[in-house]
């Protein structure tokens, strides 16, 4: 201790302290911890730069250069939601359309994304990809199509021309989702009243071949029964009726019910058999 009061270390532990104070800043800068579903891509200050040539850091405690950095990623899905997209159909209407982009960072390239495109990769690459392919696809269609038959076909053009653009630049493209199309209300409401009566005419040639085919069928069963009844009456001749009224009035005769027969009194001859019952 100095006369002074203070305390006083000798000076062979000072350039211990130096030592362990920058072994902690050391460390404290060669930490890295990867979160889950993030990979990092190192950057060598005296190597080369950005290691392209390795597998990107995965998820983990890692040690690394003080001297060098590493620049984390998230390669999980993520979604872009673009609002009312300004675009032309093919005869020239402005059109309002709202589309979600589902993507993520190829892992294994990431390092590649990194050089080429950075950090802020969604709006250089991502952004101006879909709004690009949008335009071209939508001006190939009419407003009526947008809004009703060609809707699922349009969202997987959008889809393609945007997978073009992105995935060369080390980016999956996951899907593209076309959740609205907002047209002009003039336009909306001609469209609206073109598929209703669309669909009235449907149903009223439903009707029609309807009623169309219930006539046939009514038809066809009268013929049937016509031509049942003149093959019948075509083979029911003299004999054939008198053989049968034979055959019938033995039956009768045969009954235990009390009868008068009269012999040969019926127009064709036949018996008249008069019951009490």
């Amino acid at each position: 201790m100095s006369n002074n009061g203070q305390l006083q270390l000798p000076k062979s532990i000072m350039p211990i302290i130096i030592l362990v104070i920058v072994a902690i800043v050391f460390l404290s800068k060669s930490m890295i911890t990867i979160d889950s579903g993030e990979v990092g891509v190192l950057y060598k200050t005296f190597g080369g730069g950005v290691v392209t040539d390795e597998a990107p850091l995965g998820e983990g405690f890692h040690i690394v250069a003080p001297w060098n950095k590493v620049f984390v990623y998230n390669v999980r899905q993520q979604e872009l939601f673009e609002r009312e997209m300004s675009v032309l159909s093919s005869n020239g209407l402005e059109i309002k359309l709202d589309a979600s982009v589902l993507y993520q960072p190829t892992a294994s390239t990431v390092g590649f994304l990194h050089q080429t495109r950075g950090a802020d990769y969604l709006n250089s690459v991502i952004i101006p990809a879909i709004r690009s392919a949008t335009r071209s696809v939508v001006g190939r269609y009419t407003p009526e199509q947008l809004y009703s038959t060609k809707r699922d076909a349009i969202q997987a053009e959008i889809y393609e021309e945007t997978k073009k653009i992105i995935e060369p630049q080390y980016i999956q493209l996951n899907s593209v989702l076309v959740r609205d199309v907002t047209l002009p209300p003039t336009i909306k409401t001609a469209i609206e009243r073109k598929l209703k009566q669309e669909q009235e005419s449907l149903e009223y040639e439903f009707r029609l071949v309807t009623a169309s085919k219930e006539a046939e069928k009514v038809r066809i069963e009268a013929q049937g029964k016509a031509d049942a009844n003149r093959i019948l009456s075509a083979s029911l001749n003299d004999k054939i009726l008198r053989d049968k009224g034979i055959e019938a009035t033995i039956k009768l005769a045969e009954s235990p019910n009390s009868k008068v027969i009269v012999i040969g009194s019926g127009k064709s001859g036949l018996p008249i058999i008069l019951g009490n019952q």
